[in-house]
Formats: structure tokens, C-alpha cells, sequence
């Protein structure tokens, strides 16, 4: 299988658990609930994408013709980088979303490498058990496949609300203001229900803030 990225490159995590944690983001193209078009956003089943996923031209992007090609690459960039010291080396596979592309072959591939794998995905289809670190964005107008992992991160507010999801079997459960106009507003309401509900803890968009990719 090949694999399209539109782009790989080392940063810190910026949201949910592993906030601050060096790492490896590579970004899958393409997703299955919104072409990443904006004639197409206003009749898309999720609307409020923040992400350019749309071809291979970002950076570190490209096509790649095997799960040892990206593998390589991956492990190359992680220390090759500023971020990859002695610590454990750790990809974060996004998108758009990674599981149009990511299969057991590139897991394995990266496993092989020494690389911890994680995953950012809206859980429309199911995510192999070999994934490290399951991390669940669910979205409106879409079925939620994967309803297990370590970390559901809900943005709020929006169409899928906290009671719709609270039940679900992940270890970590975070709310996350939603981005754009009513920012402030949405982060002071997101605040409140986390002090309201200590199932919820609060999640920020730290690179944003930071000015880091």
C-alpha cells in the first residue's frame, strides 16, 4: 500500500493529554466527512475543520510507496529535529483522517523502529489494537466506530454532546473549546462544565497560542 501525506514534521503536542510532549506529527491527506474544500464546508458532515488536509504539498509531505519508506522517514525526522533526544521516540498520525490510510503494516513498520504510535482520528471506522495511544475526536452526521481508546477529546460546543459520549469506555475524557469567532464565549462555557462535571478536564490548543506548527 502507499500512503499519502500532506505533511510530517516535529513539534510538541499541543492539545488533550499528551499537551507538551515532543513528537512526530504526520498528517494523512484526505478525510471522509469533509473534502477539505470550502465550496464544500457548508454541506459537509463535520463543518468546523481547522486543518488543511488536501494533497501532498505541506511540509516533509509527499507520497510514499511502502509502510518501511514512511517508517524511515518518520524515524529520520525524529532525530533529525530539535525534539528528538533520549527521549521515546513518538509519532502522532492525523489528518484529516488517518484511518482511510493507516493499516497493521505501517503500525508494525514503526513499532520496528522503535517509534510509540498514536492516533488522532473521529472514530468512523476502527482503529487496530496495536495503536499505542487512541485518541477519539467525534464528530456530528457520522456513526462513532471506535468507541473505546484512551482519550476522547469532544470539542464543545457543538452537535455531539459530553452526555451523548460520557459512557463510553476511554480512559480520559477531555472538552475542548471550540475554535473561531465566539472563542472566548465557547472557552469560558467550556470551563464551566469541566468545573461542573470532574469527568471532563479542559483541553487548549496550545500551539496556536504558542505559535508552533
Amino acid at each position: 500500500m502507499s500512503y499519502a501525506l500532506k505533511e510530517i514534521f516535529p513539534t510538541l503536542q499541543g492539545e488533550g493529554f499528551h499537551t507538551g510532549r515532543a513528537a512526530v506529527f504526520a498528517r494523512f491527506a484526505g478525510c471522509n466527512l469533509w473534502s477539505g474544500r470550502e465550496v464544500d464546508r457548508a454541506t459537509a458532515a463535520c463543518r468546523f475543520c481547522d486543518t488543511d488536509f488536501v494533497g501532498v504539498d505541506g511540509q516533509g509531505g509527499g507520497r510514499f510507496t511502502s509502510p518501511e519508506e514512511l517508517a524511515d522517514t518518520l524515524i529520520r525526522c525524529w532525530q533529525g529535529s530539535a525534539v528528538g533526544g533520549s527521549g521515546q521516540p513518538f509519532v502522532v498520525f492525523t489528518g484529516g483522517e488517518p484511518m482511510l490510510q493507516l493499516d497493521t503494516a505501517l503500525i508494525s513498520a514503526c513499532h520496528q523502529r522503535g517509534l510509540e504510535v498514536a492516533i488522532e482520528t473521529n472514530g468512523t471506522l476502527e482503529v487496530p489494537a496495536s495503536v499505542d495511544w487512541i485518541c477519539v475526536s467525534p464528530k456530528p452526521n457520522s456513526e462513532l466506530v471506535q468507541q473505546s481508546g484512551h482519550e476522547l477529546k469532544l470539542v464543545f460546543p457543538h452537535e455531539v454532546t459530553p452526555e451523548m459520549v460520557a459512557d463510553l469506555a476511554f480512559e480520559h475524557f477531555f472538552l475542548q473549546p471550540m475554535d473561531g469567532a465566539q472563542r472566548e464565549q465557547n472557552t469560558e462555557a467550556t470551563i464551566a462544565y469541566c468545573r461542573a462535571h470532574p469527568q471532563w478536564r479542559l483541553s487548549l490548543q496550545t500551539h496556536k497560542m504558542l505559535g508552533i506548527p
